[in-house]
């Protein structure tokens, strides 16, 4: 809607993933390196963690790119909600290898080993991330632990990346789960930018969608874009997004402190949908209101029937 008014390409704060926009903060460098390192080294089993929208899974994509393919053969699997024979299934559509379509997870398994096998002889690693991985099932997890037995007598022949929100380290310190996390080899999380990297990651994301400076996000409008955000990065392409939405309202080209506030009361629902603890202050308040008026309503009442009865005076009332 607003992307002509600007002079953008495309909308430069959609909340979809891409490579494209990936704004290489201190932290998500670290973590890229790290797992990246795991892979090379062939530890076997790494785990990325971060809350919701610091960029997990922008950065599992990133990496996927990455990944040289006369070196690396990769599968991204984002169900969560699988058991382990369908697991086993998507990995090996994933991975382009066929099977009978009621195979048994033995059947699965076994032909998942003789690809892995066959690409090592190649000289190629299977590199296998799991996102969304803080809702996998027990039966889901006890799979790719048996995945991750799978080695020679120097190597893991999979790398396997578990991606997730903090939970996932959670669920890893549940009785039953110990074997697992003792396979983890590299630990890496994501987390918040500082202000002065939120300000960098506007305007990268601004350039990589055709902006040529004219359009500008003031000092304190970045700041309380950072404050209302916390530095993450998913609340920040949404704040600005609809920010230049409101500028594009105004028909200004400087988004400034005003534009950030409607957009961050917009995305609160103040304009239209208060929150639920909005709506019963409210509520309750209309309540108070109610009975006042209704008391006030009743003590005049009162007052009016006893002057009329000649037992009070009340002044402004004609005598009874």
């Amino acid at each position: 809607m607003y992307e002509a008014f600007y002079g953008l390409q495309e909308r430069p704060f959609s909340l979809t993933p891409n490579p494209r926009y990936v704004f290489y903060s201190d932290r998500y460098r670290k973590a890229l390196d790290e797992v990246t390192y795991g892979i090379d080294r062939k530890e076997g089993f790494m785990l990325l963690s971060g809350l919701p929208g610091t960029g997990k899974t922008t950065l599992s994509r990133d990496l996927l790119e990455k990944l040289d393919p006369d070196r690396h053969c990769s599968a991204l699997i984002f169900n969560p909600f699988l058991n382990g024979s369908e697991m086993l299934q998507s990995l090996l559509t994933e991975f382009g290898i066929e099977y009978p379509r009621h195979a048994p997870k033995n059947e699965l398994l076994k032909r998942l080993n003789s690809y892995i096998l066959d690409q090592l002889n190649l000289g190629k690693t299977c590199v296998a991330i799991f996102d969304e991985a803080q809702h996998l099932s027990s039966e889901f997890l006890e799979q790719i632990r048996v995945l991750s037995n799978l080695e020679t007598a120097d190597e893991k022949l999979i790398q396997i990346v578990l991606v997730g929100q903090p939970e996932l380290l959670q669920r890893l310190k549940m009785p039953g789960m110990a074997q697992l996390s003792q396979r983890v080899s590299v630990r890496s999380a994501l987390t918040h930018m500082d202000s002065e990297e939120t300000r960098r990651y506007i305007y990268h994301r601004l350039n990589v969608a055709g902006a040529k400076g004219s359009l500008e996000f003031t000092k304190p409008a970045i700041e309380l874009i950072y404050k209302a955000s916390q530095g993450i990065p998913r609340r920040i392409n949404a704040i600005c997004d609809q920010s230049l939405l409101a500028g594009f309202v105004a028909q200004t080209q400087k988004i400034g402190v005003p534009e950030v506030k409607q957009a961050v009361a917009s995305l609160r629902g103040d304009e239209s949908d208060p929150t639920p603890q909005r709506r019963q202050r409210r509520m309750r308040i209309a309540m108070t209101i109610g009975v006042v008026l209704i008391l006030v309503t009743l003590v005049l009442a009162s007052l009016v029937a006893l002057h009329a009865a000649g037992m009070i005076v009340v002044p402004g009332l004609p005598p009874a």
